[in-house]
């Protein structure tokens, strides 16, 4: 009897970065189930992408130059809410894992991990399952048993964009190299910085980089 061929599943890439949609391809490409649907380096080209080709699972990196990642989720989950997501970021899984999932996504790959684990969250997304490390499912399942009043956790005060911020500098970063890490003006990060210091009641840039790097050691 003639078997069958294996249907493989179409993956969109979703990542500002050429040299990155290149590695992930190459990636992909040695494991037959899987193949490269399309590409895009915006929320608006995804959205595009996805409209016309439909793919099996799209695999989104949170910071684009149009829109920030998380907001690319919340739209796809409105509009194609049968589409699996799973986010590959070099931001810390800490931070944004949570927000992530609560956005709609169904996994969380940091970069630094991508060799050993993106296939694998890969096959376990489109199996129906969600991935993330064992330390955030642990946290999301605490989550969902706490009863009582929710404890006031600084860094939830922050928006998406001025999370990334953080994230950012906690890794030494300069407001310049932010700036052109994120891809846009100098200015719009000293905004930033200017509310995540409001928020978590420091006093001034130093304050702000010792607690960021202080979380940092700590996570």
């Amino acid at each position: 009897m003639k078997r069958e061929p294996q249907v493989r599943r179409r993956i969109l890439i979703v990542d500002d970065h050429p040299i990155i949609r290149l590695g992930i391809r190459k990636m992909l490409s040695a494991d037959p189930s899987l193949s490269i649907g399309d590409e895009a380096d915006t929320a608006d080209a995804a959205l595009r992408s996805i409209a016309k080709s439909r793919p099996d699972l799209a695999l989104i990196d949170l910071s684009l130059t149009d829109t920030p990642g998380l907001e690319l989720i919340r739209v796809l989950h409105d509009t194609y809410p049968e589409l699996p997501v799973l986010v590959l970021s070099m931001h810390d899984e800490e931070l944004f894992a949570e927000r992530v999932i609560k956005a709609g996504a169904r996994g969380y790959v940091m970069k630094d991990r991508i060799i050993r684990e993106l296939i694998k969250a890969i096959q376990q997304v489109l199996s129906g399952r969600i991935y993330a490390s064992e330390r955030i499912t642990g946290r999301l399942l605490a989550r969902t048993t706490q009863t009582g009043q929710k404890p006031d956790v600084p860094l939830e005060r922050l928006t998406n964009r001025e999370l990334e911020v953080f994230d950012l500098i906690s890794r030494g970063m300069s407001t310049a190299a932010i700036a052109l890490e994120l891809k846009v003006s100098v200015k719009t990060i000293e905004t930033y910085r200017a509310n995540i210091k409001r928020k978590l009641r420091l006093k001034d840039s130093v304050q702000l980089v010792r607690y960021a790097v202080s979380w940092s050691v700590r996570h």
